[in-house]
């Protein structure tokens, strides 16, 4: 038992360090493909959005741009205005992004791109109240997201100084679509999101996670984006996940797992790995959620393999400190070997006599399991015989009532024709005679189908007709059939096709059919409705299906369990040994076939008896 627990102390602890091993490879394995998708994702967005960088600062450059801030501000001629339109319309084109439109001093958009668009058109709009435009104004080159003023669209801003000499005289700003990053995101197999500098969440894989904040800002804060406008009219709500951001200072990175509370974001609370990466040259942050169900599942795995090997481990050892043990013992039963030699030759005579005497003793035994045998199947014959002969006295009744009629017409006859005689009349005499004579020969065709049932019968297989066979048991219960008023339907062959033949032998197969059909009758006792249903049909050219249905109550799950057990009856005391399915299904078994019981659908209970089909039938 001792030996038992280390064994076992020893696979938890491989298991456990193979585990924790497992996890640790599997969790760096995540991290460095979760750190390349994120350099890929990354480069893309950075890609996308910086191609148009420098746009805003090649704007100026264009002399219908800086012909609208020379002149009086009120009143710049309209054709003037439609050249900036004009050229601003080409450029947005030629470079793709979503809007370009400059604006004067005072924040108002002076020309724009999308003139055909009125609802991003952005002419007439005041952009003061913008970061982007304040740090253009200022002199500097400003990047920002914002959701659209018309449109209530997000994109991103870049916005450069319209400089005429020394002195800032207007902001150029485009506005660079952001839905080429959002369609890429289903490429990172995984969650991911973008914040902006307030650790707000404008790009998501997951629109439940849009505009919502990682940290509580504070007053002064949403008071301030309320009044830039960053967020259209958007309501900023908390994410779901409880996520504290520790970037690392150095490499503004983010690497931690995290347990999801409020989220179903992973298999089985396996946990989540979160990895960040913030955007070069722009002030926003990429963030991507990984399933850590995989690593677990890996770790687990690694952990059975340290297990199986540290049992492979032991087992080695255990078969070599058998084998150092089987050595021992080879050597000791070499010495207790030659200790045995001088006693083999004594052994081998007293074993030969031995062997001798039982060998005459088997043969003897051989004979007697012979005979027993041969005893058994005799008291088998003898045991279906004896049923059969119980089925004739249970008939005897009907046999007497059948038999009563024609013996009183016959002695009436008789006397008559004795009568006529005394009178000379013998013509009178021979016609009663005659009647007699049809009488005993009706007499005769009921006692022989009895006599032939009766009688002990070769239990040699042979080709039988089975609608012959139930003719004659339909006939010998006959007078049941009509005391109980039961209707009987015979179905004996399928359509086009002759009636089957079955190969067995006919008296056993006769007093199988009769048992079952008086074990329907009994069922059918006191029914309402008392119908017996008996069809035959040849399956595949191989067996022959017979089957006995009655509708009466049906057979109880007890009494279907035990329907076959030897000496199980349902029937009253004195009425029935519980011997006749045995035997039934025993004749079955000898020739081949099985005999099996079951509930109809529409009530009553139904007999499927199966017998092998005669090969070359000599009825059809």
């Amino acid at each position: 038992m001792l030996l038992l627990l280390a064994a076992a102390a020893l696979l938890a602890a491989a298991a456990m360090a193979g585990y924790r091993w497992g996890h640790a490879q599997g969790l760096q394995a995540l991290r460095e493909d979760t750190n390349h998708r994120l350099d890929l994702f990354a480069t893309t967005a950075q890609g996308r959005i910086s191609r148009l960088e420098h746009s805003a600062a090649t704007i100026q450059l264009h002399p219908a741009v800086l012909a609208l801030y020379r002149g009086p501000a009120r009143h710049r001629p309209p054709e003037r205005v439609a050249a900036a339109n004009d050229l601003l319309h080409r450029l947005n084109a030629h470079q793709g992004s979503t809007a370009v439109f400059v604006a004067d001093e005072r924040g108002m958009v002076l020309a724009s791109s999308n003139l055909d668009q009125p609802d991003d058109s952005q002419l007439g709009q005041d952009l003061s109240y913008r970061p982007y435009y304040m740090e253009a104004l200022s002199g500097r080159v400003g990047r920002h997201f914002a959701v659209g003023t018309a449109a209530d669209a997000p994109g991103y801003f870049f916005s450069h100084p319209i400089r005429d000499g020394d002195r800032v005289v207007g902001v150029a700003v485009t506005k660079v679509s952001l839905a080429d990053i959002d369609q890429a995101f289903p490429l990172l197999g995984t969650p991911a999101l973008i914040l902006d500098r307030n650790d707000v969440v404008i790009l998501s894989s997951r629109p439940q996670w849009l505009y919502t904040t990682m940290q509580p800002l504070t007053v002064e804060a949403r008071v301030d984006l309320e009044l830039t406008g960053m967020y259209g009219n958007r309501r900023l709500g908390r994410f779901p996940l409880p996520l504290p951001l520790a970037w690392q200072p150095d490499t503004q990175t983010l690497d931690q797992v995290l347990q999801p509370e409020a989220d179903n974001l992973s298999r089985d609370g396996a946990g989540l790995l979160v990895q960040g990466r913030t955007l070069d040259g722009m002030d926003w942050r990429l963030l991507l959620f990984s399933d850590l169900a995989g690593v677990r599942a890996r770790a687990r795995g690694t952990g059975a393999m340290a297990a199986l090997c540290a049992a492979v481990v032991m087992l080695v050892l255990l078969a070599v400190l058998q084998r150092r043990r089987a050595a021992r013992q080879r050597l000791r039963d070499q010495q207790a070997l030659q200790r045995l030699n001088a006693e083999l030759e004594d052994t081998v005579a007293r074993r030969t006599r031995a062997l001798t005497d039982a060998n005459r003793e088997l043969r003897r035994e051989m004979a007697e399991r012979v005979q027993a045998e041969a005893t058994l199947r005799a008291a088998q014959d003898e045991l279906v015989q004896a049923a059969k002969l119980a089925v004739v006295g249970q008939l005897s009744t009907g046999i007497t009532h059948e038999l009563a009629q024609p013996l009183g017409a016959i002695r009436t006859l008789a006397g008559n024709a004795r009568e006529f005689m005394r009178r000379g009349d013998l013509d009178g005499a021979h016609g009663n005679l005659a009647i007699v004579d049809t009488l005993v020969e009706r007499m005769g065709g009921i006692i022989h189908p009895f006599k032939a049932f009766a009688r002990k019968s070769p239990v040699e297989p042979a080709a039988v007709p089975v609608a012959a066979a139930l003719r004659s048991a339909l006939f010998l219960l006959d007078q049941r059939v009509r005391a109980e008023r039961v209707e009987v339907r015979l179905q004996l062959a399928d359509a086009g096709t002759g009636s089957p033949v079955a190969w067995c032998n006919r008296n056993r197969l006769e007093q199988v059919l009769i048992n079952l059909i008086g074990n329907a009758i009994d069922a059918m006792h006191g029914a309402p409705r008392r119908q017996l249903l008996v069809e035959a049909r040849t399956l595949d050219g191989e067996r022959v299906c017979i089957r006995v249905a009655d509708s009466g109550g049906g057979l109880p799950p007890s009494v279907l369990a035990g329907l076959f057990t030897p000496f199980f009856t349902t029937k009253p005391p004195g009425s029935g040994l519980g011997l006749g399915l045995v035997i039934s299904r025993g004749i079955a078994q000898d020739y081949g076939g099985d005999l099996a019981a079951a509930n109809r659908p529409e009530g009553g209970a139904v007999f499927t008896l199966w017998l092998p089909a005669a090969r070359n039938p000599l009825l059809p």
